[in-house]
């Protein structure tokens, strides 16, 4: 008997969520609760009843008193009007409403796309997102079940998972280059986002916010890319040279030794300007491929030039080792 009584006895049942929580079920007593029994639910809250499994009926923020007015549907599969010879038998499920923000996602391994400009690519990129319940039905189904609780990193692995999937569909069928992506950022983010929604939307979740933070290539490939970058701001060998020889006159103006020292920053600019034409076997401009042949320079002074080249970034080791070992080659 005293067991029985206790089994009607019901507090307000309520729920202090803790951040990053998403589901808590209420742990009855024999999962057994009677009518008048309070409900307090929060701010940003819903509490659920659930008949063997089934969502039944729904709470929102407020302070509730179960009975068979504001319990429709269990009422009526649990013939409530039996009253003790039937007791009233559901899971309570508290779930949270409110955005979990602030998450975090990346590629632990690259992507492979095909880029407009470099044919297959492996990109890495990483950012954050947000999410919340939006759907309890499917959320409850896929991914309570019958556990006592949820929480947003028990999750995080999933969602991401499902977040570079989309990302491999976003950026393959973007068009966009990977040069072009930063100009296109927000668009790209947005495009992903949609991806990621639909993904989410079958375990009941809404992606709110979702931000691409940066893409990169593998470390090799944009060594490649940052060596083509310096040699295109070299431009014109011919140009170089003269731009050197400008830049050595003004530093020499400013110098103690006047004409004599404005004179070997000068030679000093166009011998570098030379090492590096010959270095990487091209000529100068038209002009300067027309104009009467100089002697020729020793080998190992030019060795010395193109080691100042492969210093300053210009050549790589393995264009400096080959050339150096021509130039060897000369030597009689």
């Amino acid at each position: 008997m005293f067991d029985f009584l206790k089994k009607q006895f019901v507090d307000v049942i309520e729920w202090l969520e803790e951040p990053g929580q998403l589901a808590w079920r209420v742990p009855f007593a024999d999962h057994e609760i009677q009518n008048g029994a309070q409900l307090t639910v929060r701010e940003g809250q819903i509490a659920a009843f659930f008949n063997e499994g089934q969502l039944a009926d729904f709470f929102g923020p407020g302070l509730h008193t179960l009975d068979t007015a504001n319990l429709p549907v269990l009422t009526n599969l649990l013939n409530w009007d039996k009253a003790f010879k039937s007791p009233f038998k559901s899971d309570v499920v508290f779930f949270s409403m409110r955005e979990q923000a602030g998450l975090k996602w990346g590629t632990s391994q690259p992507v492979t796309v095909r880029d407009a400009d470099l044919g297959p690519v492996r990109l890495r990129a990483f950012g954050t997102y947000s999410f919340k319940i939006n759907e309890l039905q499917p959320f409850s189904q896929r991914i309570l079940g019958t556990t006592g609780e949820v929480t947003a990193q028990a999750l995080e692995a999933q969602l991401r998972s499902a977040i570079v999937t989309a990302i491999a569909a976003a950026l393959g069928g973007s068009g966009v280059p990977f040069l072009d992506l930063a100009a296109n950022q927000q668009a790209m983010s947005d495009k992903i986002k949609a991806e990621v929604d639909k993904a989410f939307a079958a375990w009941g979740l809404s992606c709110l916010t979702f931000f691409v933070e940066s893409v990169s290539l593998p470390d090799e490939v944009q060594a490649h890319l940052d060596k083509g970058t310096s040699m295109r701001a070299i431009g014109d060998l011919d140009k170089y040279t003269k731009f050197q020889a400008a830049e050595a006159l003004e530093k020499a103006a400013g110098q103690d030794g006047g004409l004599a020292a404005m004179g070997a920053g000068m030679a000093a600019a166009a011998a570098m300007g030379g090492a590096m034409a010959q270095g990487l076997g091209t000529g100068g401009s038209a002009a300067a491929s027309a104009a009467p042949a100089t002697p020729a320079e020793d080998p190992f002074a030019l060795i010395e030039k193109l080691h100042k080249l492969l210093t300053m970034g210009a050549l790589s080791q393995a264009e400096f080792d080959a050339k150096k070992a021509e130039l060897l080659g000369r030597v009689k």
